[in-house]
């Protein structure tokens, strides 16, 4: 998952981000924002969400549900992820509601 590191970073650094912010919203320290841009730690799907929904774009533009994913394929991995975190009750990014 180190390109989803890269890509979280390349998007915060075009929205002129900094870490420190990041953090902030995030509710973490900065040092715990860098460790998930730098992928020392492993990105679920809470702090994909957490981060797609303050840089204001899809998770999906972060990290791809695989890398293999293509066409109709990637839909319906796409709303498998969608039905699991309805039955986990994690937050669902408004695009998808």
């Amino acid at each position: 998952m180190k390109v989803c590191g890269q890509n979280i970073r390349k998007i915060r650094r075009n929205k002129d981000f900094t870490q420190e912010y990041m953090a902030f919203e995030m509710g973490i320290s900065q040092k715990a924002y860098s460790d998930i841009e730098n992928s020392k730690v492993k990105i679920n799907l809470e702090i994909l969400t957490k981060i797609s929904d303050i840089l204001e774009i899809k998770p999906s533009d972060i990290c791809s549900i695989s890398h293999k994913c293509s066409g109709n394929d990637s839909e319906e991995k796409l709303n498998d992820l969608l039905e699991y975190m309805k039955e986990n009750n994690l937050p669902i990014p408004k695009e998808y509601l």
